[in-house]
């Protein structure tokens, strides 16, 4: 072992303490540290840790962000989202490979640099975007895949690139009770200290606020539920993991309002009386953790952190922050919990539920960033201001991510009940043939349906909405979420490690050339397993834009049912390619024609 490589792993794990709930974060800072998780720093945990090397082994095998193997000095991953594609990303990823030598998915002979892709990077109105070493550069252009490639070249550090390639802006385009709201960091809690813990806990009662997650579980009986459970410690985590695809309004709260987020964390530590919080930050937006942490110290210098906060005997209360790694699935509250104790972020068996047994076992909140935002709204006016917005079932406004075909993508913030017609005209959209609500778990909303309204009443939502006109091909929608579902199953369940991939695979058939009514049937009855036997939702959703749209856009499929009766995936030309490649050959006879073959 290198004395750097065991420096660089002994000073990361004083950081921590040595503690194995930490073994995530531990990961990431030797691999920041060392460009890579090597053996040789495997071991020095192993023996400072006391932690079997297959423990140490499984958790950073499991995150897509963390290298048991080089992976160059400059880890370039394009973002592989539906609207990427749609703004020519693989045109531009294609395009950087050839400028710079290196194959798709491999690192280049020198060990300087690898070029792949990853899942949606959160930047859905900036794009093309990309992540450097996990940090993100937008607004991607051949000219600035050229000056890229240069500094690259050149070795420059990424302190040396110029500002402008990760410049990331909030785009906040329509604002509301949310957004428009004036800032006053300390101004929540003392209105809260004034109300009481049993005052406080009625207002958000009162409120009717739900979870912006997505689940739109009723935020004050949560909150009431793990301040009634049993157990001396009890936690808050702040669940900034929004991995939906079309999804961002995370990025801009803690970018512009981290300060009404944290208060509602606080708030609820109020409540509950927890004396520790957690803010589990997406790993696409490591660029946030700097700023996120000098927000967190501010907080302290001005004691609304900390120990008697705001002078309140036994009102004691600080925030971690814990950046995730690249897993889809610990957006699910029970993988992240799992993510935070140091381990693979493998959903859990519910019940028991994180109210009662969360982190470590104890009593836990787990809200979404937009529910801890709007908490603080409610502390300062009241539980029946907040209800008074929005519809009788759906209260307060929401942040809808508007992403796709229009000439004004961004964050929109709407009274629940806004019809979707409305959105489209706000944000410049034009021959609109459908919206994607809720990414690709979600649902396809056609024309025809452009009244429908934003609420749990209708179109419940986490937040994505991505638009697509008559240019698009809605198979090839639909065709890009099913590998983003294949690519994030966490592989636990054999029916969703395996059923994703076969459904992928079908998609991708139909695509080829090869479909037929027989490959409708199967996605039925793979959709019926999935929904039956997945562990979690990840599974149960896989299926969904993959009917949504045969449902409401079957000539897109029927164009790719080439033949009557059933017709096997395997193209024997297709997997020739790679021996034409290696030969040179691409003339006639080195083609295989299936049909001139049975005529034979």
């Amino acid at each position: 072992m290198t004395g750097a490589i065991k420096a660089a792993v002994d000073t990361v794990l004083e950081r921590y303490r040595r503690d194995p709930h930490y073994l995530v974060q531990i990961l990431r800072e030797v691999q920041e540290a060392c460009d890579w998780i090597s053996p040789e720093a495997i071991d020095r945990m192993q023996e400072v840790m006391r932690l079997p090397r297959t423990k140490i082994e499984g958790v950073a095998g499991f995150y897509s962000f963390l290298y048991t193997r080089p992976r160059g000095k400059y880890r370039m991953l394009f973002s592989d989202n539906i609207t990427d594609r749609m703004l020519g990303n693989m045109e531009l990823l294609d395009y950087m490979c050839g400028q710079l030598w290196v194959e798709r998915g491999k690192t280049s002979e020198d060990g300087l640099v690898s070029i792949d892709t990853t899942s949606c990077t959160g930047m859905c109105d900036q794009g093309p975007a990309m992540l450097v070493n996990n940090i993100a550069v937008t607004r991607l252009t051949k000219p600035r895949i050229d000056a890229i490639c240069e500094l690259i070249r050149a070795g420059a550090p990424l302190t040396a690139w110029p500002a402008e390639f990760f410049r990331v802006e909030d785009n906040v385009r329509r604002e509301d009770v949310m957004l428009a709201s004036e800032p006053d960091p300390g101004r929540a809690l003392t209105a809260a200290l004034a109300r009481g813990v049993d005052g406080l806990l009625a207002e958000i009662k009162a409120s009717n606020l739900r979870g912006r997650g997505g689940a739109g579980f009723a935020t004050g009986l949560k909150w009431e539920a793990c301040r009634n459970a049993p157990g001396e410690v009890h936690y808050v985590v702040c669940n900034a993991d929004e991995g939906e695809p079309g999804t961002f309004k995370d990025r801009v709260l803690l970018t512009s309002y981290a300060d009404r987020v944290l208060a509602g964390m606080t708030l609820c530590a109020f409540v509950v009386g927890a004396k520790r919080g957690f803010l589990y930050l997406r790993g696409e937006y490591r660029y946030l953790l700097d700023h996120l942490q000098a927000v967190l110290a501010r907080r302290r210098r001005r004691n609304l952190l900390g120990e008697r906060i705001l002078g309140r005997t036994g009102l004691d209360f600080d925030i971690e922050i814990h950046l995730g790694a690249g897993a889809y699935v610990c957006g699910e509250e029970s993988a992240l919990i799992e993510s935070l104790e140091g381990k693979r972020g493998t959903p859990r068996n519910r019940p028991p539920y994180p109210v009662t047994h969360g982190y470590l076992g104890s009593p836990t909140v787990v809200n979404n960033v937009e529910t801890f935002a709007a908490c603080s709204l409610i502390a300062r006016n009241g539980g029946a201001w907040y209800a008074g917005v929005g519809t009788e079932d759906s209260a307060g406004t929401k942040i809808l991510c508007v992403s796709g075909d229009c000439s004004r993508p961004g964050i929109y913030e709407y009274p629940f009940g806004v019809a979707v017609r409305d959105v489209l005209a706000d944000c410049g959209a034009a021959d609109t043939q459908a919206v994607q609500i809720s990414g690709p778990s979600g649902i396809c909303v056609p024309a025809a349906e452009f009244d429908r309204r934003i609420a749990f009443e209708d179109l419940p939502t986490a937040g994505a909405f991505m638009i697509f006109d008559h240019s698009r091909d809605l198979f090839e929608v639909a065709r890009n979420f099913v590998h983003f579902f294949a690519h994030e199953s966490c592989g636990f369940c054999t029916p969703c490690r395996v059923g994703t991939s076969l459904l992928r695979n079908m998609m991708d058939k139909l695509a080829n050339g090869h479909g037929s009514p027989y490959d409708f049937a199967e996605i039925e009855k793979m959709n019926k397993i999935l929904q039956a036997m997945s562990h979690c939702g990840l599974g149960h959703s896989a299926c969904n834009p993959v009917l949504d749209t045969v449902a409401k856009f079957r000539p897109a499929y029927e164009r790719r049912l080439e033949h009557d009766e059933f017709k096997p995936a395997f193209d024997l030309d297709r997997a020739l390619t790679a021996a034409r490649q290696m030969t040179g050959r691409d003339d006639a006879e080195a083609h295989f024609d299936a049909r001139s073959e049975e005529s034979r």
